[in-house]
């Protein structure tokens, strides 16, 4: 029984650690972007977009599909960067220990 003890008291403190670390991401910023810098998309380590950043010269009325593919683009980059940082993070609070495959931490 005190191995049981021990292991909840263990999981109590991961929980709690896991809840410091999505408090803390929400803080983090991290920038995305497309076109060699013309579009720049800052999320937050939840995920969410905090900043758009566009360059003057990529704004054309006449075509704006361009736009919407380096706003994807940028987007999609930033949560590649905000995806390795949530893993890093993870890993550093689990001590090396690696979530089972296909189990990913909310944001």
């Amino acid at each position: 029984m005190k191995n049981l003890g021990q292991m909840m008291k263990q999981a109590q403190e991961m929980q709690t650690r896991m809840q410091q670390m999505q408090e803390a991401l929400a803080e983090v910023e991290v920038t995305g972007q497309s076109g060699a810098g013309m579009v720049n998309v800052t999320l937050n380590g939840k995920g969410e977009m905090k900043k758009l950043k566009l360059d003057k010269s990529v704004v054309d009325p006449d075509d704006v599909e361009v736009i919407e593919d380096l706003i994807v683009a940028a987007f999609n980059d930033a949560k590649l960067k905000v995806e390795q940082h949530v893993a890093e993070e993870t890993q550093k609070l689990m001590g090396g220990m690696k979530l089972p495959p296909g189990m990913k931490l909310p944001f």
